[in-house]
């Protein structure tokens, strides 16, 4: 006890922190999560994503070549197609020469040793903007919604995605996916399950770059409810039931306490999306002068580290030279 013990000692020089610190991830925890389209020589910056883009395949190359030389290993993909590529039925996702399948290809090509996940959600390719079949009352149907997931699942790894990510939160998402890779002998494919996905408030910029903002309505009837941890949890549970190889909360910053949870009750890898809204925020806080931007992610994501995460997928990740090495 004071004035005997006093924790200050361990505190009174950069050297001695830097021996009690906990490190920061190194780049091989993240997974840079990005949008290709249509075109060539296409890299537009996203207005509500400072530092982020869309990129058409050739020009998204170059910047995978510069994130695997500072050391980060694997990107997520995200398919961002005009309104003549979007239907009812989400027919365009599944073709063998749609966007994100091509990505795929090419960069496996050109890069055999990058990590690619693929989201496995069909908002970007309905013109009613939900995740899935979109009934006449205005429900989306969960079991008609499966095979379409499980038919794009399918279509990704066979143009060489090494894992899906399964995010329209359709029950049984999971354990139709596995069936549908298995039964097309992809039992070596990874699935990352969206397992907790909270219908939030933080994903504003994405749907902006990504133009998956549903038309009508909400995705609360599917997406977990945020005042409901029980479910929330039930649900990373189930998605383990079902066959997923690892689990997943999205987003990752309001959600430490179910991280942390869900990592003690379960022995799968354990990823968190630190989504658009959580990196947006930092950037236009640092624009107002209210904090330095660099600390402010830092120690963001040293808290989803500590919290239990394994993986993160973050925007930061394509910055991780200028702000998170050392």
């Amino acid at each position: 006890m004071f004035p005997h013990t006093r924790l200050r000692r361990l505190r009174k020089n950069s050297a001695i922190r830097g021996m009690l610190a906990d490190p920061m991830p190194e780049p091989s925890k993240l997974v840079w999560p990005t949008f290709v389209v249509e075109g060539s020589g296409v890299k537009d910056e996203i207005s509500s994503m400072p530092g982020q883009h869309r990129y058409s395949v050739d020009t998204l190359l170059g910047d995978v070549d510069r994130l695997l030389e500072s050391g980060v290993r694997s990107v997520m993909l995200f398919g961002v197609v005009d309104g003549a590529h979007k239907s009812s039925d989400a027919a365009y996702a599944l073709r063998d020469d749609a966007v994100v399948q091509r990505a795929v290809v090419e960069l496996k090509r050109r890069f055999p040793e990058l990590f690619v996940f693929t989201d496995i959600c069909v908002c970007e390719y309905t013109s009613h903007g939900h995740c899935g079949i979109f009934s006449e009352e205005g429900e989306v149907l969960n079991d008609p919604t499966l095979e379409l997931l499980s038919k794009m699942a399918v279509s990704h790894t066979s143009a060489g995605a090494d894992a899906v990510a399964p995010s329209a939160m359709m029950d049984g998402q999971v354990a139709a996916i596995r069936e549908a890779l298995d039964g097309n002998g992809f039992q070596d494919a990874l699935i990352m399950s969206y397992s907790t996905k909270f219908a939030s408030s933080m994903y504003g910029p994405f749907r902006a770059a990504a133009d998956s903002a549903p038309a009508s309505g909400d995705r609360k009837s599917y997406q977990a409810d945020f005042r409901n941890s029980a479910a929330a949890l039930r649900e990373s549970e189930l998605d383990e039931s079902e066959g997923a190889d690892i689990l997943m909360v999205k987003p990752a910053l309001f959600y430490l306490d179910l991280i942390s949870e869900i990592k003690r009750r379960s022995l799968l890898p354990l990823a968190a999306y630190n989504v658009s809204g959580e990196y947006s925020m930092l950037i236009a806080s640092a624009e107002r002068g209210w904090g330095d931007l660099t600390m402010m992610v830092r120690e963001s994501i040293a808290a989803m580290a500590r919290a239990g995460t394994d993986i993160i997928i973050t925007y930061w990740a394509n910055g991780y030279m200028e702000i998170l090495k050392g």
